[in-house]
């Protein structure tokens, strides 16, 4: 990221929490897996943010979803707050888009696990939309095996 974006700020649906982030980049992302259609109820639109600037003020309720991530939601409401990586060198924070007013007017960018879609989920705009093979041949889960 060569310009430094401005941090945005958001709450959940009933207001008891609060976010503060910068994004990594001024874009959204959508999230097709089953994962986060069921946690969203939808697809997941989301916002990266740049490592260790994503604040929160309320009652956040933690969920361990898989062995390398958790999704936070309000402890309230129920609202979607955002996704992590667990693993300590990942540092990598997925912010739920709605949290913002007008998704902080971002444009949508890219898309993954577009073959997990509902068919009557589409997009419309130019841009990259990658299978859950592509996607995951790009990201690489390291398990306990790898690093022995």
């Amino acid at each position: 990221m060569s310009d430094t974006l401005t941090p945005i700020s958001g709450h959940c649906l009933c207001g008891a929490v609060t976010v503060t982030m910068t994004p990594a980049v001024a874009e959204i992302h959508a999230c097709h897996c089953s994962m986060c259609r069921r946690w969203a109820g939808s697809v997941f639109l989301e916002i990266d943010a740049v490592p260790g600037t994503l604040k929160s003020e309320g009652p956040v309720r933690i969920y361990q979803s898989s062995d390398w991530a958790e999704r936070a939601s309000c402890g309230r409401c129920g609202s979607p707050l955002w996704y992590r990586l667990t693993a300590p060198e990942a540092n990598y924070h997925a912010v739920s888009a709605g949290l913002f007013d007008d998704a902080a007017g971002f444009p949508l960018t890219n898309e993954i696990y577009i073959d997990r879609k509902p068919p009557g989920f589409a997009f419309a705009g130019d841009h990259p939309r990658l299978t859950e093979a592509e996607f995951e041949a790009d990201f690489v889960f390291q398990t306990e095996e790898e690093t022995l």
